[in-house]
């Protein structure tokens, strides 16, 4: 077994662990990493393991990595700080990033202490010495040195290696020992020279195969200065496209060019700086067409490390930020220069996006402090089309982070009474010719002025439940900045919108229409997230009439924005926005554009019949009522259209079956309110008063469904006391004139009903059988409510006869008698069921009905 290593070879460095995940660097955290033989009992005895060990730098007794090394591990040393393997238990790629050089240089020497012990056999058997002995015999590989006669026959050694994992390896410790790229890189000018292009395909050949040993060594030393353009002058000669060359040397040297905004003094992280660059050309070009996933991985983890690297030393210089944003505030700087800056900054903020999130928002942080935002501003009011997609995409990448970070900054300018973020951000709207930059303006002043807290979902405002959403420390900042925002930003940002009323023509340029479409994107986020804020600007401003302006343009997309923005409304049911729709006359436009497109079949008629059919399918009572008394001629030449026979039919059973109900109503009236009412001169006048009844309005603003509204009067009837209950719709007038019929001849006192006739008929009620009646059918019930018509117009007219008559006789008890009908028959409930009470029906006598002509005896008219 081979010696323990010396003491200082295991003091404690610091380290970062990294695990490889689905072609993505995780950090697992920070800590402190030794090196050592570990003592172990395997099968009762005492032996030990060389390991390398990672204690957590926040939890000393959690241990963040823990791995043995073994001859097979391919433990592998890159740059000065970095040391990756592959574990052999689950073939995970694992990763230390040193702090310091001299730690991972001390840790990388115990390993290579260990493998180089397992490679001598000592601490093995002797059948373990004798196969690393025939391994080590096997593998030892001496290349040829590379001449243009020879290049054929290197090329087919090399890809019989590349097809044994041992002969790989052996063939990765030739290349990179006898640095056999060094060697490659001049015949690729000398095979130019002599327009060789064979030669120039086996080089390529060659090439592509040791690039795809996926040896981190091998790929350093191919991206650096010396070797950089002969390797991509070899890629350049693809034998599979012959006729074809690629310009990788002329891309590097030309258009790669390297620019200081601010010197870098550091030398290390400039060569890093290059090198990461020459890294993305060759994984994204050069050798994008025949990557594979091991190279892809190795190709992956160089960059990640590098970035890792370059952005950590940027952001602690605090020398190179202070140089850095002071750019932009002096007035005398070259814009050119400004315009670099801007660009670099870009360049760090995108490489941030692949690091992890607290080092992410240490960056953030740092630019802040130093000066971010009048950088963003500068960018964004810029003329030229590249620095204000930089500085979209600085603000992008920032919100997309925290969105917190950037309303904070926001609330600080409002405290200092400078001019937001968001109204730099509205003149980059209006003004922007870039679809780009429209759209990612358009989505970061939908989440800046997002009043939902983080973490919790953004529910529309038809589902929003007062009282229950939460309430944190941020809403009030939040609050104050929409208070703000509506009260000097909003109509600066609707503008456009605004500014139609002074229109009398709707023409408009390819550039000025393209912002309606944005604007009502934006609009329709604010109404679902702000509701009463954004209730008061749509009311105050009037801005219902102004996307209705647009369906009088003559594009099409234009007309499709507003019906969108409709749409939307009615997706709320909020009660406001039905109304204001319907005051508006919004529905009468949708109509003419609807019958102008219907034949037409395209996406704007499917977008107006999408619109009706929702106010169809979610019974909007008061829009079905609006169209029909409205709109009914347009709606009947639209009648081919199921959705508008839909709601034709609606409005039909809506009012035929308030009928009913407005009918008792009428007659549980009182004795005054009865003789003020008008005169009727027949049925349709009857029907025409009824169709204003308080019932009937009462009905509209419910929110009954379809099934009860088909079921008709008979299932629900507000009662005198304002509750809903069950009840039949009419009184049973049959018995009084089966009582009329049967008292004709009669006499007797006019208080007083017939004993033996009511008696006669609760012997009847007992003996007849009580049965559930089946609902009625439609056909059946409109049948009955036309007889019910014409029997409620002449029992009106003879009650007025009555009322008529008793005129004459101002002491007749005509008022007794109506109020006692009114206790018998209003309000009633006559349930059908087995199991219901006896029906008591008590009928009044002739001389009740005659008392009208009649003078009272005595005292009783008083009584």
């Amino acid at each position: 077994m081979a010696q323990p290593v010396p003491h200082h070879l295991t003091d404690k460095k610091r380290v970062k662990v990294y695990e490889l995940r689905n072609n993505d660097w995780f950090d697992r955290g920070t800590g402190f990493c030794t090196a050592a033989y570990v003592p172990i009992t395997i099968d009762g005895t005492q032996t030990k393991e060389p390991r390398v060990v990672v204690e957590s730098e926040d939890e000393p007794e959690r241990l963040l990595l823990e791995t043995k090394i073994c001859k097979e591990d391919g433990f592998q040393k890159q740059q000065d700080t970095l040391i990756v393997w592959t574990e052999p238990s689950n073939g995970v790629d694992m990763a230390l990033s040193f702090q310091e050089p001299e730690g991972c240089a001390l840790i990388w020497k115990f390993i290579s202490s260990v493998q180089h012990s397992f490679q001598g056999g000592n601490g093995g058997s002797e059948d373990n010495l004798s196969d690393d002995i025939v391994t080590e015999a096997q593998t030892h590989i001496q290349l040829p040195t590379p001449e243009l006669g020879n290049l054929a026959d290197l090329e087919n050694t090399i890809r019989m290696l590349c097809s044994n994992s041992n002969a790989r390896d052996a063939l990765t410790k030739a290349v990179i020992n006898d640095d056999y790229i060094s060697k490659l890189t001049p015949l690729v000018d000398l095979a130019e020279d002599l327009e060789s292009l064979p030669d120039l395909h086996h080089l390529c050949n060659i090439m592509k195969s040791i690039l795809m040993l996926n040896d981190t060594n091998i790929i350093e030393q191919s991206v650096s200065d010396e070797c950089v353009m002969g390797v991509v002058g070899a890629l350049e000669y693809d034998p599979d496209f012959p006729s074809h060359k690629a310009n990788h040397r002329q891309w590097l040297k030309q258009q790669g060019r390297y620019k200081e905004v601010v010197r870098i003094e550091d030398e290390t992280v400039r060569r890093k700086i290059h090198q990461t660059y020459r890294l993305q050309y060759v994984k994204d070009v050069v050798l994008a067409r025949i990557l594979d996933d091991p190279t892809y991985s190795v190709l992956n983890s160089l960059i990640f490390f590098n970035q890792v690297d370059i952005v950590g030393h940027l952001q602690q210089n605090a020398g190179f930020l202070k140089d850095l944003f002071g750019i932009f505030a002096d007035p005398r700087e070259d814009q050119l220069r400004k315009k670099e800056a801007v660009l670099f900054i870009q360049q760090c903020c995108a490489i941030a996006k692949n690091l992890q999130p607290p080092a992410r928002q240490n960056l953030y942080n740092n630019f802040l402090s130093y000066g971010l935002l009048p950088v963003i501003n500068f960018g964004l009011r810029n003329l030229d089309v590249s620095v204000r997609v930089g500085a979209t995409d600085i603000l992008v990448s920032m919100i997309e982070h925290d969105p917190q970070l950037v309303r904070h900054t926001i609330y600080r300018q409002l405290h200092e009474k400078q001019q937001p973020l968001t109204d730099t951000l509205i003149d980059l709207l209006l003004v922007e010719v870039d679809l780009g930059i429209r759209s990612q303006v358009s989505d970061a002043l939908k989440v800046l002025l997002d009043p939902n807290p983080i973490g919790q979902p953004a529910d529309s405002y038809g589902n929003a439940q007062p009282g229950v959403r939460p309430q944190t420390a941020a809403d009030t900042q939040q609050e104050l900045f929409l208070a703000h925002f509506y009260e000097h930003s909003a109509v600066r940002l609707f503008r456009p919108l605004l500014d139609l009323e002074k229109r009398t023509e709707m023409k408009f340029g390819v550039l000025e229409d393209g912002v309606f479409s944005y604007l009502n994107d934006i609009l329709c986020f604010y109404v679902r997230q702000h509701h009463h804020r954004s209730k008061f600007f749509i009311l105050q401003h009037n801005i219902a009439q102004r996307f209705a302006q647009l369906l009088a343009c003559r594009e099409k997309h234009l007309q499709l924005v507003a019906i969108r923005f409709f749409h939307q409304l009615l997706v709320l049911q909020d009660e406001f926005y039905i109304k204001h729709i319907a005051e508006k006359q919004i529905l009468g436009g949708i109509l003419d554009v609807l019958l102008r497109t219907v034949r037409r079949d395209n996406l704007l008629s499917s977008a107006c019949l999408d619109l009706f059919e929702l106010i169809k399918k979610e019974n909007i009572k008061d829009l079905i009522k609006h169209l029909v008394e409205n709109y009914r001629e347009k709606l009947e030449a639209l009648d081919s259209i199921e959705t508008f026979q839909d709601i034709l039919v609606k409005y039909e059973q809506a009012v035929q079956g308030l009928t009913a109900t407005a009918t008792e109503n009428y007659f549980i009236e009182s004795e005054d309110e009865l003789g003020r009412r008008p005169a009727l001169a027949n049925a349709r006048g009857l029907m025409e008063h009824l169709a204003v009844d308080p019932a009937q309005e009462e009905y509209w603003n419910t929110s009954d469904d379809e099934e009860e509204m088909l079921n008709g009067p008979d299932r629900v009837v507000s009662a005198s006391n304002g509750e809903s209950q069950a009840t039949k719709p009419l009184v049973d007038y049959e018995s009084d004139e089966e009582s009329e019929q049967s008292g004709d001849g009669g006499t007797g006192d006019a208080k007083t009903p017939k004993v033996e006739d009511s008696k006669e008929q609760d012997s009847t009620a007992d003996t007849a059988p009580t049965a559930v009646q089946p609902p009625e059918r439609i056909s059946e019930k409109r049948r009955r409510e036309q007889d019910e018509e014409d029997e409620l117009a002449r029992l009106v007219m003879h009650k007025r006869r009555n009322s008529s008559s008793a005129a004459a006789n101002p002491t007749a008890p005509v008022g007794a008698a109506l109020r006692r009908k009114k206790s018998l028959t209003g309000g009633g409930v006559r349930d059908r069921s087995p199991t219901a009470p006896k029906r008591i029906s008590i009928s009044i006598s002739p001389a009740l009905k005659n008392s009208a002509t009649k003078s009272p005896p005595g005292d009783e008219g008083a009584s």
